[in-house]
C-alpha cells in the first residue's frame, strides 16, 4: 500500500539514519526484505536443506495478479522447478555471460533484456549486479542473490532458484545454453524486487539500464540531437558513461535485419569510444569518428573507416594504434560521426555516479540527490498550469557553482542534467497504479534571494518566468534532461502533471563540475511566544457580552472548565453565519486550556479571566486569517492555502518571527485537518494553531539550555502529548 506521510517520514528518517551508517552503498547494500545471504545460505548448509524463499513464493501471487493471477490459464501448468531438476548439469554462467545467454519467454520484459544484454558488454558492472562466485556445486543451498540500484540505494535481493517451468521448459527468460541458469534467475530476483513477474510486463530500456548502474539515462533523436553532440559523447566516454544507439525499422517483421551497408535495423549496438584522426591529405581539419560494437561479435559496417576501407592509408601508423585499428569480424568497427548520424535513429546515455566508477582517472560527474514526495491537498500542486498550487510542490534549490572548463562557442556556463524518477509505481500496479504524467521546471532566484532557504510563494511563480524546464511533461519513470545555465542560484520545481496525485519521487542533478542542491526546507524554529498587549482603548459591545458571560457562568469559582469554556464560545461563534461553523467542539476547548493553562501540565484545567481574555484576542484575530483565505464564503479555507494561514496567524501573536514549519509538518497538518475534500474549517483550523503554539510553549519548556534538542522520560513524554 502506499505510504501515509507520517509513515513516509518514519522511513526517511530511517533511511536517512542507514546511509550515515554506509548502508545503501555499493559496497554495503541494503539487505532487500531483511535477508542476508551469507546468513541463509549458511543455515541452508546445516540443516542440508533448499532454500525456500517465504517473502517470495512458488506460488501464483508471485507470478502476477491480472494475465499471470489466480483467475488466469496461462498458469494452471506452470510447475515451479529447480535447475536440478531442469538440467542434469546445471551452470551458473556457461564460458562468461553474453548476449546469446538471453533469450525471452512468455512475458512482455524485453526491456529488461536488452539492458542485461548491454550490461554483459561491461564485465565490471555484470559482476556488481550478478555476484560470480555462485554456483551449483561449491556452496550450493538453493539460494542465490543480486544487486539492483533503487531510488538512491544499493540493494541485496535473495532468492531460492525455483523457477516457473512448463513441460520442463523455462517459461520465462532462458539461455541459448540448456543447462545455463543466471540470466533466468537475475529475471526471478528483478521480479521479487517489484513484485511478481508480471510487474515486468512493458517498460523501457533505460529503466533497467539505470537499476543495474545507479546511473541517469539521457536519450537523444539523432533528427533533433544537440549541435553539440559529439562533445557530449566524447566527455561521456570520459566519464566511463555506458552509450548505445539503434536504427529505427518502420516494419516490425524487419527487425534485426541487416541492411546493405551491413547494419542492423530494430538491434541495440555499443558505441566504445569517439576519436578525431588527421589523414594526410587533409591540411586543415581533422576527422571525427566513432566507434560502435555489434553484441553477436560479427556483422559489421562496410563503408567509409570500416575495417578494410581505403581511408585507414591515409593514416600514419601512430594514427593507427591510437585509434587501435585492426581488420577481424570481431563486431566492432569505425565510422566517422557524420554517417554515424545519417544511419543512426537515436542514442541513449547512461551516465554513471562516481561511486560506481573505480577508475580514479575518469573524469567524473557530481552528483546530488534528494527525495520527495507529492502529497494530496498539500505539496501535489500540479504543472503550471494550475497557478493557485503550482507554488505548493516540494522546491528545490540549486546552486551551481563552477564554470565548464571548456566554454562552448565561448559561451560560459554550468553544464547539468536533471533526472525526475517517480518511484514505486510498476509494483503498485496490482493495486491500479499507473505513471503519473510528471516534469519539472527551473527558475532563476534573484540576487538579493541569494542563501534565503524560504519556500517560494505564489507570488514569485505569477511575476516569474522559468528560465528552463523539461522538454515535456510525459508519463515515464523519469524525465531526464540536459541544461546549460550561467552559475547562480536556482529553484527547480518537480510536480505531476495534473494537481492532487500523490507520490514519492528521487530529484538528482548530475553537473561537470560543483553544485549543490537540496530541498527548501523551512527551519523549524520559534521565538518565545510573547502575548500581544491587549488594547487599552474601550471594551467593545462583543468583549463586555464575553465578560458578562464569562462572570455568569464562572460564578464565585471565577474560573471555567472546558465544556464551560465550549458554552462560552459557542454563544458568540454560532452568530457568525459567514464562517458557517456549529461552533467548538469540546476536544477543541480542552487543547485551548491546555496551551492558555499558565502551570501547563501541573495546572488546574481551567481558565481565568485573565487566561480567558488572551484567549479570545487569539481567536479573534484568528478569525479574520480565517476569513481572508475563506474567499468562497463556504465556512473553510483550501488546505493548499493552509501554509500561508498558518504563516499569518503566528506572525501576528508573537514577537519577532514567530514559529516556522517545515513541508513534512505542513504534510502532516493536512493529513490531520483537512476534510475528505481537502478543506478544512473553521473550528479545524483553530484547533491546529492551538495544538502548534502549545507544543512549541512545551518544548520550550524542556530546552533549558536553549540547543533546539530536548530529553524526555517516558513519563514527561505521555504527559506532554496527552495534555496539549
Amino acid at each position: 500500500m502506499p505510504y501515509t506521510p507520517s509513515g513516509f517520514f518514519c522511513d526517511r528518517l530511517i533511511r536517512e539514519r542507514e546511509r550515515r551508517d554506509g548502508e545503501g552503498s555499493l559496497n554495503k547494500p541494503l539487505r532487500f526484505n531483511g535477508q542476508d545471504f551469507s546468513v541463509l545460505r549458511q543455515e541452508c548448509l546445516q540443516k542440508k536443506n533448499l532454500f525456500e524463499d517465504e517473502s517470495f513464493p512458488a506460488t501464483v501471487e508471485s507470478l502476477g495478479f491480472k494475465e499471470l493471477g489466480h483467475k488466469s490459464n496461462k498458469v494452471k501448468n506452470i510447475v515451479w522447478k529447480r535447475p536440478k531438476e531442469i538440467s542434469e548439469n546445471p551452470q551458473f554462467i556457461v564460458g562468461g555471460a553474453s548476449r546469446t545467454d538471453i533469450c525471452q519467454g512468455d512475458l512482455g520484459d524485453c526491456w529488461l533484456l536488452a539492458a542485461i544484454a548491454c550490461l554483459t558488454l561491461y564485465e565490471k558492472l555484470l559482476y556488481r549486479v550478478v555476484p560470480h562466485e555462485q554456483s551449483f556445486s561449491d556452496g550450493y543451498g538453493g539460494i542465490f542473490h543480486f544487486q539492483f540500484w533503487r531510488y538512491g540505494d544499493w540493494v541485496d535481493v535473495v532468492i531460492d532458484d525455483r523457477i516457473p517451468t512448463f513441460n520442463n521448459q523455462l517459461v520465462f527468460t532462458k539461455s541459448a545454453e540448456r543447462n545455463e541458469f543466471w540470466s533466468a534467475l537475475l529475471e526471478k530476483a528483478y521480479a521479487k524486487l517489484h513484485g511478481s513477474y508480471e510487474a515486468l510486463k512493458g517498460g523501457n530500456t533505460t529503466e533497467a539500464m539505470e537499476d543495474f548502474t545507479g546511473g541517469v539515462t539521457e536519450f537523444y533523436e539523432m533528427k533533433e540531437a544537440p549541435k553539440e553532440l559529439y562533445k557530449i559523447m566524447k566527455k561521456a566516454l570520459e566519464r566511463g558513461s555506458l552509450m548505445g544507439c539503434s536504427i529505427d525499422s518502420l516494419v516490425p517483421a524487419r527487425f534485426e535485419t541487416r541492411t546493405v551497408t551491413g547494419l542492423v535495423k530494430g538491434h541495440a549496438y555499443s558505441v566504445t569510444a569517439v576519436e578525431e584522426c588527421k589523414p594526410s591529405q587533409l591540411k586543415e581539419s581533422k576527422v571525427r569518428l566513432v566507434r560502435l560494437r555489434n553484441p553477436w561479435g560479427q556483422v559489421e559496417w562496410n563503408g567509409p573507416w570500416s575495417d578494410n576501407s581505403k581511408e585507414w592509408t591515409t593514416l600514419s601508423k601512430t594514427e593507427k594504434e591510437k585509434l587501435q585499428h585492426q581488420s577481424a569480424e570481431d563486431g566492432e568497427f569505425w565510422m566517422s560521426f557524420e554517417d554515424f548520424k545519417k544511419n543512426y535513429t537515436k542514442i541513449e546515455i547512461c551516465n554513471l555516479t562516481p561511486d560506481a566508477l573505480e577508475d580514479d582517472k575518469i573524469h567524473k560527474w557530481t552528483v546530488s540527490v534528494n527525495e520527495g514526495r507529492w502529497v494530496r491537498g498539500c505539496s501535489a500542486g500540479g504543472c503550471r498550469n494550475y497557478p493557485d498550487t503550482f507554488w505548493t510542490n516540494p522546491q528545490y534549490r540549486l546552486r551551481l557553482l563552477e564554470e565548464d572548463d571548456d566554454p562552448e562557442d565561448n559561451e560560459v556556463g554550468c553544464t547539468f542534467v536533471v533526472a525526475l524518477m517517480q518511484k514505486n509505481r510498476r509494483k503498485e500496479r496490482k493495486m491500479g497504479a499507473n505513471l503519473f504524467t510528471i516534469g519539472f521546471a527551473i527558475y532563476e532566484v534573484p540576487k538579493e534571494m541569494h542563501g534565503n532557504k524560504q519556500h517560494m510563494q505564489k507570488d514569485f511563480f505569477l511575476l516569474t518566468s522559468s528560465k528552463a524546464r523539461c522538454k515535456s511533461y510525459i508519463n515515464l519513470r523519469e524525465v531526464t534532461q540536459r541544461f546549460r545555465l550561467s552559475p547562480g542560484e536556482y529553484v527547480i520545481v518537480p510536480s505531476t502533471y495534473e494537481p492532487h496525485q500523490e507520490g514519492e519521487f528521487i530529484l538528482r542533478v548530475f553537473s561537470e563540475k560543483k553544485n549543490t542542491s537540496e530541498e527548501i526546507e523551512n527551519r523549524i524554529e520559534a521565538d518565545h511566544p510573547v502575548p500581544a498587549p491587549a488594547s487599552a482603548g474601550e471594551e467593545s459591545e462583543e468583549d463586555q457580552q464575553f465578560r458578562t458571560i464569562f462572570q455568569e457562568i464562572a460564578g464565585d469559582e471565577r474560573e471555567i472548565s472546558a465544556s464551560e469554556l465550549k458554552n462560552v464560545l459557542n454563544r458568540v461563534i454560532t452568530r457568525h453565519k459567514d464562517l458557517n461553523t456549529e461552533g467548538f467542539s469540546l476536544e477543541s476547548c480542552r487543547s485551548m486550556i491546555a496551551l492558555m493553562d499558565v502551570s501547563f501540565m501541573d495546572g488546574t484545567g481551567r481558565l481565568n479571566l485573565q487566561e480567558f481574555r488572551h484567549l479570545w484576542n487569539k481567536i479573534k484575530q484568528w478569525q479574520g486569517i480565517f476569513k481572508h483565505y475563506n474567499a468562497d464564503q463556504f465556512g473553510s479555507i483550501n488546505s493548499y492555502e493552509m501554509r500561508n494561514a498558518v504563516n499569518d496567524a503566528v506572525m501576528c501573536l508573537v514577537s519577532r518571527s514567530g514559529f516556522r514549519l517545515n513541508n513534512q509538518l505542513y504534510d502532516i497538518i493536512t493529513m490531520r485537518y483537512a476534510n475528505e475534500n481537502m478543506n478544512i474549517d473553521f473550528d479545524s483550523f483553530i484547533s491546529c494553531l492551538v495544538r502548534l503554539e502549545a507544543m512549541f510553549r512545551a518544548f520550550q519548556a524542556f530546552d533549558q539550555d536553549g540547543d533546539g534538542t530536548i530529553r524526555l522520560s517516558v513519563l514527561e513524554w505521555l504527559q506532554l502529548t496527552m495534555y496539549a
